[in-house]
């Protein structure tokens, strides 16, 4: 599908805050769509049941919020990702696209039935807080969310900059709901950062997959190729997707030209499938790829097509799962449909879809609760505290070398001894070192 693939098709990782925009797919026009006589009869009642609530109910009614509540019950019943966006939600997922947006810094889907964080973003109200991979937020503000979906708990999470929302979680391993206390703000998100690590080793992290993700990511490797790098580690974690076109042009980037990255397939059976083009980079460090459970959708396409054609050593833990497809369509009164549409498979053939991918070497950090138990910090915040805004310490996060020191910017960067899969990337990709170097005695 050469001239369709960078068609604004994206995959959902997001799960959201609602952080990233799906795509718009174009439709390609000439099918009608041709509607049974059952399809009328059931129109027939649901024009009846709007006549009776407009006549009989209660307090007055405005039709438009009776359709749109009706729209958003219909695309809810479908699945988590599916749902009805009115005309500011869809601008608003246009903005997101580009890397800046309002709100707290969190992205949540569903799993098991249950609202959970994907990954907090970092530097934001939420990763400065402590919320955390895994989490399940049960509570916005005192509203339940079992009784939302998840674009409404979206909406419910926004809001002006400065203003607060109070999340309730439960957390894996604490025994009572934790409350966070967050103050709003303007997003920004800067996709791709890279660093040198010491001995000569390329760091890469990728924050989300946005438009820009892959000329970013070739300009990170470029300024860091003349240092004479010995190999790559690309760092996935807490990543929780993007656009399609982004997961396939960084991918494609350490593929040969004509190798499958991904395809995606729909109710008709149809494959398409999105191949490295011949004007790819095809990078041949020996590298290796970090992921954890808030790696999600776009990260898990890059991270498989990676494993599967034997580019990359995964390690981590699994990641999330999220292996379906949603395709934004526009409607005419401006407003959007944001619809699954499609599953997408590995170039093995594999749906990783509520199974995620396994690591080749897992590496499982040190559980938060009992780093917070040794720092003699729960995570929560302390009723009795008068400081209100102050932000509860967040433990045990993913911590990138960028972070550690600041001493030489240019030079080589000490790796974090708390970071237990960065330290097994950095050693291994040192032995890879050693071993190429052998040569058989004379």
């Amino acid at each position: 599908m050469s001239k369709e693939r960078f068609s604004t098709v994206l995959i959902s990782g997001l799960t959201l805050t609602a952080i990233l925009f799906l795509g718009i797919l174009i439709g390609k026009g000439g099918d009608r769509i041709g509607y049974a006589s059952e399809t009328y009869e059931d129109l027939q009642i649901f024009a009846e049941v709007l006549s009776q609530v407009k006549k009989h109910y209660v307090e007055e009614t405005q039709t438009k919020d009776l359709v749109h509540g009706a729209l958003r019950g219909m695309l809810a019943s479908l699945d988590p990702h599916s749902s009805f966006m009115t005309q500011d939600m869809f601008k608003e997922m246009q903005v997101e696209t580009k890397g800046e947006f309002g709100g707290l810094g969190i992205q949540i889907g569903v799993k098991n039935n249950r609202l959970t964080v994907i990954a907090p973003i970092e530097d934001t109200p939420a990763y400065t807080a402590g919320i955390q991979a895994g989490d399940i937020i049960t509570k916005v503000d005192e509203t339940p969310t079992k009784d939302l979906t998840l674009m409404e708990a979206v909406q419910r999470m926004r809001g002006t900059r400065g203003t607060s929302v109070n999340l309730t979680v439960e957390r894996e391993g604490v025994e009572n709901p934790l409350d966070f206390t967050l103050t709003r703000d303007i997003i920004k998100i800067q996709s791709v950062r890279s660093k040198l690590l010491e001995g000569n080793l390329g760091y890469v992290r990728i924050n989300q997959f946005q438009e820009s993700t892959s000329e970013d990511l070739t300009t990170e490797i470029e300024k860091l190729a003349p240092k004479d790098i010995q190999g790559l580690i690309i760092d996935l974690r807490n990543n929780p997707g993007g656009l399609l076109t982004a997961a396939v042009g960084v991918s494609e980037q350490f593929l040969d030209a004509g190798r499958m990255v991904v395809s995606i397939q729909g109710r008709n059976g149809k494959k398409d499938e999105y191949r490295a083009r011949t004007t790819s980079k095809n990078y041949q460090y020996p590298m290796i790829i970090l992921v954890n459970h808030g790696s999600a959708s776009a990260s898990e396409i890059v991270a498989a097509a990676m494993q599967d054609w034997g580019k990359a050593v995964i390690i981590g833990t699994t990641t999330f799962g999220k292996g379906s497809v949603q395709t934004i369509l526009p409607l005419s009164d401006g407003s959007g449909l944001r619809l699954t549409t499609a599953k997408y498979y590995t170039p093995n053939g594999k749906s990783i879809h509520g199974i995620g991918i396994q690591p080749d070497i897992v590496i499982d950090p040190k559980k938060p609760t009992q780093v917070a138990k040794q720092e003699g910090d729960s995570g929560q915040k302390d009723p009795s505290s008068s400081d209100k805004s102050k932000p509860t310490p967040a433990p045990a996060k993913v911590t990138e070398p960028e972070k550690a020191q600041e001493v030489d910017k240019d030079g080589p960067q000490p790796v974090p001894q708390e970071d237990a899969q960065l330290l097994k990337a950095v050693e291994m990709l040192k032995s890879w070192k050693v071993f190429k170097q052998l040569k058989p005695a004379a």
